[in-house]
Formats: C-alpha cells, sequence, structure tokens
C-alpha cells in the first residue's frame, strides 16, 4: 500500500486579520485565541486520522507477511526430476554421439557438436547454412544437468555420471563391470563378485578346467596347444578369485598369459606369479603381474600378448603339450625371481 502525503491546504484557511481603529486591543487578543483553539483541533483530527493510517497499514502488512510466509516460494523448492523419453535428443544428430561442450547452432537452429562443425567446414549439414558461431548454451545446460546411472547398475552399481561421459570417467573403473564366465560353453555374465560365487557352485566339478589353489604354492599343469580354445582356470580358495592360463602356438615359439578376470577398479586385490616352463635339463622361469581382464579373447593368427605373458622359444618345445608350473601370490611379491 503507498501513503500519500497530506495536501499542504488540508486546514481551513485562516481568517485574514485587518488592522482596524475601531477594533480593540481585548477583542484582537479573542481572535487570536479562537483561531489557536480551532489549529489545535484540526492537529488534533490530522494526528487521529494518521494514527489510524498507520494502524491500518500495520494491519495489512502483518497479513501479508502472514500470507507470504504460509506459501512455499518457489526458489526454496527442491528441483524436480525430468524423465526423457529417449536420450536421443541429447546426442548430436550428425555423428549421433551424446552432445559435448561447446555446442553450436546454425541460424535456423540446428544442432551440431564440435568435431562435426570442423568436419564439416562450418556447414550445417541439414540447411547448409553457417554453423559455428553461435553457441547453443540452453543445450549446454541441459547436457551438464543430465545425470544417467551407471550401465552397471543392474550389478549393483549406485553411481551416477553426467550424460556422454559414462565411458570416459567411472564406467572403464567401475567395479560392478560385468564379467563373464572363463570355463569352456559357459555363458555367465555377472558382477565380479557374483562371478567367483558362479564358479564355485557350478563348476566345482569340472576338475580338467577349474583347479583350485592356495597363494604362494606351486601347482604342475599341463597346456595343449593342438585345443584351440587351451583355457585352463584357477581359483583361490579362500576368496575364490579366478586366475586363467592360456597357449597359443607360433612359428618362433609359443604364449602362455596369465590373467585375472577382475575389473580394474582401484582397490582390487591385485596378484603377480612365478611361471615355469618345465624341460628335462632345462627351466624357463619368469616373474611378472598378472593383468585384469574381464573377458576371455582368443589371438588372431600372427597377433602378439602386449603383456602379462611367457614367450618360450621353439627349440624348448618337444611337443604340443606343454608341462608348466605356476605360483601365485598378492601384489608384487613374484615379479623378481
Amino acid at each position: 500500500m503507498t501513503i500519500s502525503p497530506r495536501s499542504s491546504d488540508h486546514r481551513s484557511p485562516k481568517r485574514l486579520r485587518y488592522s482596524s481603529a475601531d477594533v480593540s486591543e481585548e477583542e484582537e487578543e479573542d481572535d487570536d485565541y479562537s483561531l489557536s483553539s480551532e489549529e489545535d483541533e484540526e492537529d488534533d483530527v490530522v494526528i487521529a486520522e494518521a494514527v489510524g493510517l498507520m494502524e491500518t497499514i500495520a494491519n495489512e502488512s502483518e497479513n501479508v507477511t502472514r500470507s507470504v510466509n504460509s506459501t512455499p516460494s518457489s526458489s526454496s523448492s527442491s528441483p524436480q526430476s525430468v524423465k526423457l523419453k529417449s536420450s536421443d535428443v541429447l546426442d548430436c544428430p550428425t555423428c549421433c554421439e551424446p552432445l559435448k561442450k561447446p555446442i553450436y547452432q546454425c541460424t535456423n537452429g540446428h544442432l551440431a557438436c564440435s568435431p562435426c562443425v570442423n568436419k564439416l567446414k562450418n556447414r550445417c549439414p541439414f540447411c547448409r547454412s553457417h554453423i559455428g558461431d553461435i553457441r547453443n548454451r540452453a543445450m549446454e545446460k541441459i547436457i551438464e544437468a543430465s545425470i544417467v546411472p551407471c550401465r552397471n547398475s543392474v550389478h549393483g552399481c549406485k553411481e551416477t555420471t553426467t550424460y556422454g561421459y559414462q565411458s570416459s570417467s567411472h564406467e572403464k573403473l567401475c567395479a560392478y563391470i560385468p564379467c563373464s564366465c572363463p570355463l569352456p560353453n559357459c555363458n555367465y555374465i555377472g558382477s565380479y563378485t557374483d562371478l567367483k560365487s558362479h564358479a564355485r557352485s557350478s563348476h566345482s566339478r569340472d576338475e580338467d578346467y577349474l583347479i583350485p589353489f592356495a597363494l604362494n604354492q606351486s601347482l604342475i599343469f599341463g597346456i595343449d596347444l593342438k585345443k584351440e580354445k587351451n583355457v585352463t582356470v584357477f581359483q583361490e580358495e579362500k576368496d575364490g578369485d579366478l586366475i586363467v592360463v592360456q597357449g597359443f602356438k607360433r612359428s618362433h615359439g609359443a604364449y602362455v598369459t596369465v590373467s585375472c578376470i577382475s575389473p580394474l577398479a582401484p582397490g582390487l586385490r591385485s596378484f603377480s606369479c612365478s611361471l615355469a616352463k618345465l624341460k628335462e635339463h632345462a627351466t624357463l622361469r619368469l616373474g611378472f603381474m598378472v593383468k585384469k581382464i574381464q573377458k576371455v579373447g582368443v589371438l588372431q593368427e600372427g597377433e602378439e600378448p602386449k603383456d602379462g605373458f611367457m614367450l618360450i622359444p621353439s627349440y624348448m618345445l618337444i611337443s604340443d603339450h606343454l608341462k608348466m608350473q605356476i605360483c601365485i601370490g598378492n601384489e608384487y611379491k613374484y615379479i623378481h625371481i
């Protein structure tokens, strides 16, 4: 409510007094007293009106304050979650990859990511108008505010990431990344923890493929290079970690790889191994870190492993059957033997 100041002429105009010889001094005093009384009465009326007006304003202000305080403020309300029918609207319409800053638009509103703008030489693929000068800030804010669950949420992961950054940040090192069972003719896929339980409960009788082992204890086993998928799997007796040994024959010798079925997440245990090729009058021994994989693969013809392997020269290969010895330990125990 706005209060207008009262006009300076709100009072009744004073009677003008004229000096006259006929007016006695006593009458002048009476007139002065009469005027003074009228002014005091008018002042009392004005003050009373002002007090009443102030009380009215105070009451109305209090009512407004109560009304405002009782009404939820839109600025203080919690943000609402928005669900999209499809995440395709967050992808670049040209390359179909997730949009990332900077996001550009042409004068007709068509969007393109920065790599596509460069590849298309600043020409919109839809209307051929120039693109690359106007940033779509609204879309960039939408992308930044778009939170998606980890792809491994079905396996128990509770993490969320910004849309478009799943593969480059969290998911590569996610502890819940799916791991495939390394045993032959088994298609089981599950989390690292579930896989260890699966191998113990479903393959405990596959003694030809699943061999129990204890840390820091040597085991002798054989590898048949004639088999297309010569996979030997060891399972640690206590925690159930799975170690996979594979052999691949080449013209210059044979490769023997040692891997652990495990995510790359930091904090999970690592292993090293001492691997030996046993021969009647010679022994080839090597110590190295056991690499972590999530699925057993097969080397293609002419392909060589990059790490976590032993190369056995051809002169040590009497036949396609390899007699091997392995000892597995925690961390870096066997990298220097």
